[in-house]
């Protein structure tokens, strides 16, 4: 009987021992990582060095896999701004303007934002100075009164649309391929990533649920949350009843760009990032709370939108920028030079339609 337990426990190792290397292939690195990425890029480079001395347990350069944390903005970092303007913004101006169950009942205010926004993408016409406040404020009015679930629903329902100024994609899928690649580089070599954006972190949300980046690594502009009986009761006045949903409010608690950035990542992450990743000024704080990190070795990347043929590229702004970012410290990314594709091969660039 003992001979036979022996021999039974034997053969139970050998098939675990069959069955987790049958998983291996699985589980293995890619061997060839970043591959829509230009083989001569400098970006890549740079990004494939640094990750190989921070995962290299001899290197002086190792960092432990609990302290390898990335933050990624999101609007024309991997997700396109230039369709004809960021998503939220082309979000609200819908919203407001073109939905027959808002446009006859918003506020003076918002209606007067929304149009901002049309002049700007139709006509050229200067934003106002601070607009990014502007439509903050404006974006809590417009979806006062949703659940949770019912905007989760109207945004995944905007983005099925055609993006305007492409072919063969729609808003939901505009999202830059080879930066999704760096996503999952990073996750095979033991990184977690959070997206940090000045969009609503709800939007966020819906926009990165399908690519797998899980909910509670999104931080983003947010508005005060009520539960549906609460009334004007304050929280610590009121027990959620259940069955009760929640609400977005009209109140903004806090827009998401330059230092406030550097605020919500240190309250929510608790960690100083090692990897920054972002498109411009408004990331800036971002990748200088990174570079500043006395712990360990860290990066910061900074993409430029210069490709004006496969993209709505403004190719000399992006080209002054691209100087300013590496008199910053930040490696540039350039969408022209470094990439093999942006939205993949099936997507063209169309004119504009309004």
């Amino acid at each position: 009987m003992k001979k036979t337990c022996k021999s039974f426990f034997v053969l139970a190792l050998l098939t675990l021992s069959l069955l987790s290397c049958s998983r291996a292939p699985e589980n293995a690195k890619n061997k060839n990582p970043l591959s829509l990425w230009n083989d001569d890029a400098a970006s890549k480079t740079a990004l494939i060095d640094y990750v190989k001395a921070v995962t290299d347990e001899k290197s002086p350069d190792f960092i432990p896999v609990n302290d390898r944390i990335a933050t990624f903005d999101m609007d024309g970092t991997f997700v396109a701004e230039l369709y004809p303007s960021y998503f939220e913004y082309n979000l609200l101006e819908y919203r407001v303007l073109d939905d027959p169950s808002y446009k006859d009942i918003a506020p003076a205010d918002v209606k007067e934002t929304a149009q901002n926004i049309r002049d700007f993408v139709r006509n050229g016409t200067k934003l106002p100075s601070h607009f990014d406040m502007k439509h903050a404020y404006a974006a809590a009015k417009a979806y006062s009164g949703m659940t949770l679930a019912e905007f989760d629903a109207y945004v995944k329902d905007f983005a099925k649309k055609a993006a305007n100024g492409f072919k063969g994609m729609s808003y939901g899928q505009g999202y830059y391929k080879p930066m999704l690649e760096v996503f999952d580089y990073l996750h095979e070599n033991g990184f977690t990533c959070y997206v940090v954006s000045g969009s609503d972190r709800f939007i966020c949300r819906a926009l990165t649920e399908p690519i797998g980046i899980a909910s509670n690594r999104v931080i983003g502009m947010d508005v005060i949350l009520k539960s549906s009986n609460q009334g004007e009761n304050d929280g610590v006045d009121y027990t959620m009843a259940k069955g009760e949903d929640i609400l977005r409010t009209d109140q903004l608690i806090i827009k998401n760009l330059k230092t406030n950035k550097v605020k919500q990542i240190t309250q929510e992450i608790g960690k100083v990032p090692v990897l920054s990743f972002g498109n411009s000024g408004g990331d800036a704080a971002m990748h200088n709370l990174a570079l500043s990190n006395k712990k360990y070795k860290s990066a910061a990347f900074m993409l430029i939108a210069d490709d004006d043929v496969k993209d709505h590229a403004d190719r000399e702004k992006a080209l002054n920028l691209g100087k300013q970012w590496k008199e910053a410290g930040y490696v540039v990314i350039s969408m022209r030079d470094d990439w093999k594709t942006i939205y993949g091969n099936n997507v063209e660039k169309t004119d504009f339609t309004f």
